[in-house]
């Protein structure tokens, strides 16, 4: 289909006796950033590794820029782009110099090199540190030039494998501007991440893999009312009296989540206001003071918790 950039139908991927992919479908939009979040050992990596050509799938239909990844490998591979967990940097050469030699390793001519570097550099706000060496960057600044480096080609399809890892909230934050702007550019993005803000932040779509398997797709609001509707959050002066006002409050005590070290006990609810006031006023005549008293959405989080539960995970390798 024109409007996809990838189709996963079916796929399989074993490591041994392990299933790393179990049949798994996947259907990914042009031009859009799709999230794909699991735990450790779900299938992400195994994922990414199968949709750029590292890995071969054992069975399933996958295609990636409307070339199957098995018979068209060549095809796809000029026309993806992989930003791993690691960067590729040579850390003694220069942000310059380093898109150079990816130009070059891309087949790319000496002065077509130099412009694509340049280009690039300035796309991703590095251009005053082009001649500057890689081990001198912060590590917000690495990460830019590593995703400089994945498109040195002009990727029609971009994977990012946890490309987040290890940075600061500023490194992250930069990354983030940088993935929107190769939206903006028509890039299409497939995110595989850990990180739930990084996936609620970017994603236009979200696919949450567990077990080799997707086990619910759709935008992050969508993931997130499926999940529960409201919840409120009482965050109490005294932990001490957590246990009272989860007796008092007008829940069901198995939907009640209590974290002692913040003060606090959430519930779900279904009328909002209903449930806002009955609590203010049932605490109010136990003589529990309460820090606050707030209505919220389900987080990502508690999607992502919901949805893949305690199991055993499939250890992929590194």
């Amino acid at each position: 289909m024109a409007d996809t950039a990838i189709t996963v139908e079916g796929a399989h991927k074993k490591y041994g006796e392990k299933k790393a992919l179990d049949g798994l479908d996947l259907r990914v939009a042009r031009g859009t950033v799709h999230g794909v979040l699991g735990p450790n050992g779900a299938g992400k990596t195994t994922l990414v590794r199968v949709l750029s050509t590292l890995l071969r799938p054992d069975s399933g239909r996958i295609e990636v820029a409307g070339h199957d990844v098995v018979t068209e490998s060549r095809a796809v591979r000029v026309r993806i782009g992989l930003l791993g967990q690691h960067a590729a940097l040579d850390e003694e050469l220069g942000g310059r110099q380093n898109l150079e030699l990816f130009g070059r390793l891309y087949h790319l001519g000496a002065r077509h090199a130099r412009v694509r570097a340049d280009e690039l550099l300035e796309r991703f706000g590095l251009t005053d540190t082009g001649r500057k060496a890689v081990r001198q960057y912060s590590g917000g600044m690495r990460r830019r030039l590593d995703l400089a480096a994945s498109l040195i080609t002009d990727p029609e399809v971009l994977f990012l494998d946890e490309p987040t890892t290890g940075l600061d909230p500023r490194g992250r934050a930069e990354v983030w501007t940088a993935v929107r702007s190769l939206v903006g550019g028509g890039t299409t993005v497939l995110l595989a991440t850990q990180y739930l803000e990084e996936a609620d932040q970017l994603a236009d779509r979200i696919s949450v893999v567990d077990a080799g398997r997707v086990v619910a797709d759709g935008t992050a609001d969508e993931l997130k009312a499926a999940t529960g509707g409201d919840r409120i959050d009482v965050v109490l002066r005294d932990a001490g009296q957590l246990g009272a006002a989860v007796a008092l409050l007008p829940f069901d005590p198995a939907g009640v989540r209590v974290d002692t070290d913040r003060r606090l006990l959430s519930a779900p609810v279904t009328d909002r206001m209903a449930a806002l006031s009955g609590v203010v006023r049932a605490l109010q005549e136990a003589g529990i003071e309460a820090e606050d008293v707030a209505l919220r959405r389900p987080t990502l989080d508690e999607v992502f918790l919901h949805l893949t539960g305690d199991d055993r995970r499939v250890k992929e390798p590194a």
